[in-house]
């Protein structure tokens, strides 16, 4: 399994399993088989609302002498509403609690977005509204007071590695001018409808490690029936991608990961089949001729899915302008 060495002098490996969307009922068994076909990167998240059984799976592979603890690297984040300094340590140890883990290899601010504090014992995880239903109410936590909490938890132990995720360039500058421990990964929305090469470029300048999600582009959000989605061409029914994959003898899902991972980014592609589980690990095993790399990213459209004035009214249009 490649890696990619991280600025906090951690090694991440470049395949991962990522857990959004994964249901409850079957999380436990979709790591657990995970972790048998070869994944030891597990991306998860508060939001997802599973991590309880995610530990599961994990402590069921560790009992069982699959794996060991130090050969997983367990991700999560921070969600919005516990952006407050205060707030930050006593959710990661919930989180911690949850898994069934003493730290959290990496751990990553969500969305460069602060909501009022939900307490988890009303509502868990909370959500965007803070009322569960509708109504939006900003927190007036700012980055650096949030990323300054985030320091802490490495000074702790609580996490090895620290990162962020879905900001764009203005706001890692900002962060980058006060931050004491540098964002070890930036996560992102990446696919060849939006290739967002000059974020690329900064990461790499700044040295700090890229990880694609939804890497199938409008798949992972068919479920929200968004406008600038209703008439693209399905990623894997591409006729290109398909000639592509078909040229290697590979799917096109395959093609997409190769895509990215050649390119040096991590990815965190997630299924609940065994078999497309183990489609997505062996998505390294071959590489891509320069000429198909460029003519997957011609695609590029500078299309976001993962936004959340995607999903909501334009209460949110505040958040992302």
């Amino acid at each position: 399994m490649a890696s990619i060495k991280l600025n906090s002098g951690y090694d991440m490996p470049q395949v991962g399993f990522g857990l959004w969307k994964v249901p409850n009922d079957v999380c436990a068994e979709v790591v657990y088989n995970a972790i048998k076909t070869g994944y030891r990167l597990f991306d998860g998240a508060c939001d997802y609302g599973n991590e309880v059984e995610c530990g599961q799976g994990v402590a069921r592979a560790i009992k069982e002498g699959i794996v060991k603890r130090e050969e997983l690297f367990i991700v999560s984040k921070l969600w919005n509403t516990f952006h407050d300094g205060d707030r930050v340590e006593p959710i990661v140890k919930k989180q911690l609690a949850d898994w069934g883990l003493d730290y959290f290899d990496l751990y990553l601010i969500h969305f460069p977005v602060a909501l009022e504090y939900v307490d988890p014992s009303v509502r868990y995880p909370p959500g965007w509204h803070y009322d569960g239903k509708s109504e939006i109410r900003p927190s007036k936590a700012t980055i650096q007071e949030t990323w300054t909490a985030m320091e802490s938890l490495v000074e702790k132990g609580l996490a090895k590695s620290i990162g962020i995720s879905n900001f764009q360039a203005q706001l890692i500058y900002d962060l980058l001018r006060y931050a004491k421990i540098r964002p070890a990964t930036l996560q992102i929305e990446h696919h060849p409808y939006l290739v967002q090469q000059e974020l690329l470029n900064l990461a790499k300048r700044e040295g700090i490690a890229v990880t694609a999600y939804s890497s199938f582009g409008p798949a992972s959000f068919e479920e929200f029936k968004m406008k600038h989605a209703a008439n693209l061409t399905s990623l894997i029914e591409d006729k290109t991608i398909k000639a592509i994959a078909a040229k290697y003898n590979k799917t096109p899902g395959q093609v997409l990961l190769r895509w990215a991972s050649q390119r040096g980014l991590a990815i965190i592609p997630k299924s609940n089949s065994p078999a497309r589980m183990k489609e997505n690990f062996e998505s390294s095993n071959f590489d891509l001729s320069e000429e198909d790399i460029n003519t997957i990213s011609s695609f590029d459209r500078g299309l976001r899915f993962n936004q959340p004035s995607n999903y909501f009214p334009t209460e949110l249009l505040w958040i992302f302008g």
